[in-house]
C-alpha cells in the first residue's frame, strides 16, 4: 500500500453547471452521516465504458487505481459510519448507444442513490445525434426513478485537441455540458480539469496509460472533478491502493 497525498483544490475546476442544477444531494449527504443502527446501505453506480471499468493499459484492469474506487475511498475517509457500496456496471469498448439499452436492466435494479455516466470517449465514433438520444434516455430513466445522476465529460485522448471546438471529443464534452444544463442534472467536468492540468505544464503523456486510458494521475483528476461537482470540501486523499 502506497501513501498517496492528493490535494483537491477548488480553484482548479470550472464546474459552474454543477451549481445551478435542480438536483439536491442533501438527502444523500445526510444519509451518509447516519450511524448504526439507523443507517442503511447506500448504492453508488458508475455506468460507462473502459475508463470507469478500470482499464489502464489494455488488457490490464487496475480497479484500485481507477476513479470509482478512489471516490469510494474518499467518501469513506469522510463518512466513517456509512455503509457505501460502489457498483461498477461499465463495460470496456461499449458506447452510450449500447449502454442506454441495458441501463434499465443493469443499473436501476441496484436502486442507486447516485449514478455516474461516462461514455464520451467511445461515443466519438458514433453520430452525435444518436449519442444525444442515448444520453437523454439514460437521464430520463434516472429522473423517472428520482435518482440523482452525474454526467462525466471525458478524460483525455492522445490524438484529441480538446481546445478545438471541431474536435469530436470536444464536441461530445460540449454536448454533455449542454445536456446537464437542459436536463437540470449534475456534470463532473473532467475535461475542464484535464485541460487545466495540462495548462499548468503537465504533458498529457503523464496522465495516460495508453492512447485513450488515463493512468492513476489521470484518474485522480477525474476524482477531483467529481468532488468539486458534488460540492464536497477540498481535502487530501490518503492511503489509497496503487502506484504511479
Amino acid at each position: 500500500m502506497k501513501l498517496i497525498r492528493f490535494a483537491l483544490s477548488a480553484s482548479l475546476f470550472a464546474s459552474v453547471s454543477c451549481l445551478a442544477v435542480a438536483q439536491d444531494l442533501t438527502p444523500l449527504r445526510t444519509a451518509m452521516q447516519v450511524k448504526w443502527p439507523k443507517n442503511r446501505s447506500l448504492q453508488i453506480v458508475f455506468h460507462g465504458h473502459s475508463v470507469p471499468a478500470g482499464y489502464h493499459k489494455t488488457p490490464e484492469v487496475r480497479t484500485f487505481e481507477s476513479y470509482p474506487h478512489l471516490f469510494h475511498v474518499w467518501l469513506k475517509q469522510r463518512y466513517p459510519h456509512a455503509v457505501i457500496n460502489v457498483i461498477v456496471t461499465a463495460i470496456g469498448g461499449e458506447d452510450s448507444l449500447a449502454g442506454s439499452v441495458r441501463f434499465e436492466r443493469d443499473v436501476l435494479p441496484y436502486r442507486p442513490d447516485l449514478i455516474f455516466i461516462d461514455y464520451a470517449l467511445n461515443d466519438m465514433l458514433k453520430p452525435i445525434a444518436d449519442v444525444e438520444k442515448s444520453w437523454r434516455a439514460m437521464i430520463e430513466l434516472a429522473k423517472k426513478s428520482r435518482i440523482p445522476v452525474v454526467l462525466m465529460t471525458p478524460t483525455g485522448e492522445e490524438n484529441a485537441d480538446m481546445k478545438n471546438p471541431e474536435n469530436p471529443l470536444r464536441q461530445r464534452a460540449d454536448l454533455i455540458r449542454r445536456l446537464a444544463k437542459e436536463e437540470s442534472v449534475l456534470v463532473a467536468d473532467v475535461s475542464a480539469a484535464w485541460l487545466a492540468e495540462m495548462e499548468k505544464g503537465t504533458p498529457q503523456a503523464e496522465l495516460l496509460s495508453q492512447v485513450n486510458h488515463p493512468n492513476l494521475r489521470g484518474h485522480q483528476i477525474a476524482l477531483g472533478a467529481i468532488v468539486e461537482c458534488l460540492q464536497l470540501e477540498p481535502a487530501k486523499l490518503e492511503e489509497t491502493n496503487g502506484s504511479q
